[in-house]
């Protein structure tokens, strides 16, 4: 018999503190009118500016790139419903066409990946606001979820055509179904963006982002300094904003929030604004483009904090980046018996493919808005073998 047990989400304020039942989020909404959010919310998101997002957009905006958004559901706001899909609610009793959001969680991420605002200046605005939201309803409103759906999100995503697949969750374990959805990912040449997870409640990177072949994203503040909230480990590939970041929420509101849930969505719009400029780029070169071009933070090179750096999108939509095959990279893993470190091997749950649910919830912290805020195929390198880089 498979036992299922469920994590719960992240939260460090709305938190009902029950240990040994599920945690649920008490989530209050922006207290603004949809019409006057849209007129602020713009400037509020000051990522936007952190990123050089015009100066991006004058190269790529994300056209005929559909962005898979396994999550709570989208819902259909006015700054984002013109690229919304008609996708898929695995859920009983949801709507059927993943347009159902009873947390805002989903939205939100949705929002910061392909927001196309209203025209006017006004309005939230994406990464890449012309790609299209293929939205997959995989958690519950109070954000929780099991391994066996997610698994089954990633099937529907890569049987939906997907491009990208964008997970704001994680969780402690990993399944043979899991795996086996992930290395099919892989081998549909799909882009698969994961969160790294959020302090207090992860002292490590959760799964999927854990495993070998993700793009685990962590966070950075205001200044691009490393965000508190953002767990550190071997496994971060890149960083991106998580600090106080506004988006789309259900109902047509719009919601402020901190974690990596949002640094993974944004580098998801970061990578359909690749696969849009370049689209004959495999999967892992469009990974292997955002850390060669990420900014150095920290220690020189890679660390546990940063990562490869600070994605820079107009850095990895224009630098002459040479393909990973002109690496100086051993072609076969070394045979003398050496140990193998968190960063070039598989740990020991995702070798066994045992069933460790322990459920995947959404990593965000909430700080006001419509809900709690909170892979793809790129060859780990060794510590000491790092990518081409462009240090600023």
């Amino acid at each position: 018999m498979k036992t299922q047990s469920i994590l719960t989400v992240t939260l460090l304020l709305a938190l009902s503190v029950t240990p040994s039942a599920n945690l649920h989020a008490r989530a209050s909404r922006i207290a603004t009118p949809p019409t006057d959010g849209a007129t602020r919310i713009r400037s509020d998101q000051w990522h936007l500016s952190y990123l050089d997002t015009k100066e991006a957009h004058q190269i790529s905006q994300g056209m005929g790139i559909t962005v898979a958004v396994l999550d709570t559901g989208v819902y259909p706001h006015p700054d984002l419903r013109e690229n919304l899909l008609s996708g898929f609610d695995l859920l009983e009793g949801g709507s059927g066409n993943g347009h159902q959001d009873n947390s805002g969680h989903g939205t939100g991420m949705a929002g910061l990946i392909a927001a196309h605002g209203r025209g006017d200046g006004t309005g939230a605005l994406g990464i890449a606001p012309q790609a299209r939201i293929l939205p997959i309803r995989s958690f519950k409103s109070n954000n929780e979820g099991d391994t066996d759906r997610l698994a089954e999100s990633i099937e529907k995503a890569i049987a939906d055509g997907a491009d990208i697949i964008s997970i704001s969750a994680g969780g402690g374990g990993v399944n043979s179904r899991l795996l086996r959805a992930l290395d099919a990912a892989r081998a549909a040449n799909i882009v698969i963006v994961a969160s790294a997870g959020n302090r207090p409640d992860d002292a490590q990177i959760v799964w999927p982002a854990a495993s070998t072949g993700v793009i685990c994203v962590g966070g950075v503040d205001h200044r691009g300094a490393h965000a508190k909230v953002s767990v550190t480990g071997p496994r971060i590939d890149v960083v991106a904003p998580a600090v106080e970041i506004y988006s789309t929420s259900y109902d047509g509101l719009y919601s402020k929030g901190t974690g990596t849930s949002s640094a993974a969505a944004i580098v998801a719009g970061a990578a359909a604004l690749i696969r849009a400029k370049y689209p004959y780029l495999p999967a892992d070169e469009v990974a292997h483009r955002l850390t060669a071009t990420a900014i150095d933070k920290g220690p020189p090179g890679r660390d546990d904090q940063y990562g490869y750096g600070v994605i820079d999108l107009v850095a990895a939509l224009t630098a002459d980046v040479p393909p990973r095959g002109f690496e100086s990279v051993p072609a076969t893993a070394p045979d003398d018996g050496s140990p193998t470190t968190a960063a070039d091997g598989p740990r020991a749950d995702e070798k066994s493919g045992t069933a460790t649910v322990r459920g995947l919830v959404t990593l965000g912290v909430l700080l006001a808005g419509g809900g709690a805020w909170g892979l793809f195929a790129r060859r780990r390198r060794r510590s000491d073998d790092p990518p081409p880089r462009i240090s600023r």
